[in-house]
């Protein structure tokens, strides 16, 4: 598998993350060749706020190409992008950032996204444009410098999400693909252009957003600067791409109707491919657009494996900064449904299928019985049946679900395997360790480029490890405490809107206990 005629089918999947960027060489058969990851920080300057420097953004790109350019060499067919989703970069006009990446983990905007979502035409927002109206979403954030910053607002000549900065650098071109469009909020995914109603909401016009492309539209090459930094020719062709969660379900080869994608890494989220967008009428799910007849129509949560990483954290200090093992061990010695012990895992808020920033976490039906196992047990329930949600609501849109591939740093543990499987009631299969979103790009440039005949050959080239069936009796104590999960939700809304009210007078850490006398 080596020389120049082989390397002339090898894409680099370029993935920007969250916490890093990977960039990863695949041929037309999936095989990966070489990879390199850099990582960057989240800044958390205030409460709410999670923003990244686009700067340093931009280098861990540039590094990563260049490693594997450099470990591979010449021949490289071309580069296609993947990116976190929901990020907001206000652009001055020669193109520097006037503010930092906004993630999709900056709340700030909350009470923007609840105005809008509380407004007659919320819902209609929603279902025209794919994206729930929620603070992750780039329109209540435009909104929220409008309100808050309204002359840094008008200073913007453009608005862009992280990979629309990076493409600009590299290629001096200014596009946003169709799929990072459908995120933001702004684009009705029916007519795909910038919807009306969304531009005057955000104070902004259409000419300060990218213009818009499909993911698989192929720019001419890298500027000359950009080329030496990278190491590769200047006619090297750039795929635009799309977003990480559209090409996930590529990279695991759910592509095809009626199989859904659930990863959870620190957060978690449950898609299905689809060939037309739509939203169920409750506006319980997104929908995503991965090329001009594919989209993906699911849910995101924000509480994952971070959940476990907080029971470890507070449960059980004693086994360490790596302690998985020894708490999952821990967690199995509880029973099913954890004696009737229910954990809401909002500890980062949560998004699907309610969207909503209110939520914090909660325990329900804590008895003197109750030990730590079973807390921690609760806990990671709590997530399964969450994402049982997820998947609920993305039947309610009419979508058939016959298969779910699972995959993420839970898939590792045996226990959450048969938890998850039980708690969804079906079967789920876990595929080899592909990386997912890298490769996803990879074979969608690989389609742009002619390389392959279509990504539905991602169906055939995942293979399948392991195939986890739900046992009955857990499955059917699962299936009777889910309405529950679902009702304590709607009962809490109260306390949770006035907990938040009530929290800029409460003290930040509790008082110190007096000394005994």
């Amino acid at each position: 598998m080596t020389g120049p005629d082989h390397r002339r089918r090898v894409v680099l999947g370029v993935d920007i993350g969250t916490t890093s960027t990977k960039t990863v060489a695949y041929d037309t058969d999936g095989h990966q060749l070489a990879s390199h990851s850099v990582g960057y920080p989240l800044d958390e300057p205030h409460p709410g706020y999670a923003e990244q420097d686009p700067q340093l953004i931009f280098d861990a790109v540039v590094e990563t190409i260049r490693t594997v350019v450099t470990e591979l060499g010449d021949g490289i067919a071309g580069l296609s992008f993947s990116t976190a989703m929901h990020s907001l970069i206000g652009l001055a006009p020669d193109g520097a950032p006037l503010t930092p990446s906004v993630t999709w983990a900056d709340s700030r905007a909350s009470s923007q996204a609840e105005r809008l979502r509380a407004a007659p035409w919320g819902l209609a927002l929603h279902r025209r444009t794919g994206t729930p109206v929620h603070p992750m979403a780039p329109l209540p954030k435009i909104l929220w410098y409008a309100e808050q910053e309204p002359k840094l607002h008008e200073r913007v000549a453009h608005w862009v999400g992280i990979k629309d900065y990076v493409l600009l650098r590299l290629t001096g071109t200014l596009v946003t693909d169709h799929s990072v469009a459908s995120a933001t909020g702004l684009m009705d995914i029916h007519q795909l252009r910038w919807d009306a109603q969304a531009l005057r909401v955000a104070a902004i016009t259409g000419e300060q957003l990218p213009r818009l492309v499909p993911t698989t539209t192929v720019l001419p090459g890298l500027t000359a600067r950009a080329a030496i930094a990278t190491g590769l020719p200047a006619d090297t062709p750039v795929v635009v791409g799309a977003g990480d969660g559209p090409l996930a379900n590529l990279g695991l080869g759910a592509v095809r109707p009626g199989v859904v994608a659930c990863s959870i890494g620190t957060s978690g989220a449950m898609r299905v491919a689809v060939e037309r967008p739509a939203v169920d009428p409750l506006g319980g799910v997104f929908c995503y657009a991965l090329t001009e007849d594919r989209w993906v129509v699911g849910g995101a949560i924000n509480n994952g494996g971070i959940v476990l990483q907080w029971a470890g954290d507070t449960l059980a200090p004693e086994f360490g900064e790596h302690g998985e093992e020894e708490l999952l061990a821990l967690a199995a010695t509880a029973p099913v449904g954890s004696g009737g012990l229910i954990m809401l895992p909002y500890l980062l808020s949560e998004r699907a299928p309610h969207w909503s920033a209110l939520p914090r976490g909660a325990y329900v039906g804590l008895t003197h019985g109750h030990r730590r196992e079973h807390l921690v047990r609760a806990a990671l329930e709590g997530v399964c049946q969450q994402l049982a949600l997820v998947l609920a609501s993305v039947r309610a849109a009419g979508n058939e679900v016959r298969e779910v591939r699972a995959s993420g740093g839970f898939a590792r543990s045996p226990l959450w395997r048969q938890m998850l499987a039980d708690a969804l009631g079906m079967p789920v299969r876990f595929p080899a360790g592909h990386e997912g979103s890298s490769f996803g790009a990879a074979l969608l440039g690989m389609q742009a480029l002619g390389l392959i005949d279509s990504i539905d050959v991602a169906a055939d080239l995942v293979r399948i490890d392991e195939t986890v069936r739900p046992e009955p009796a857990s499955a059917a104590t699962y299936a009777a405490l889910l309405p529950l999960h679902s009702e304590l939700y709607d009962a809490l809304v109260p306390t949770f809107a006035s907990l938040r009210r009530l929290a800029p007078s409460l003290p930040a850490e509790p008082p110190p206990t007096p000394a005994p006398m």
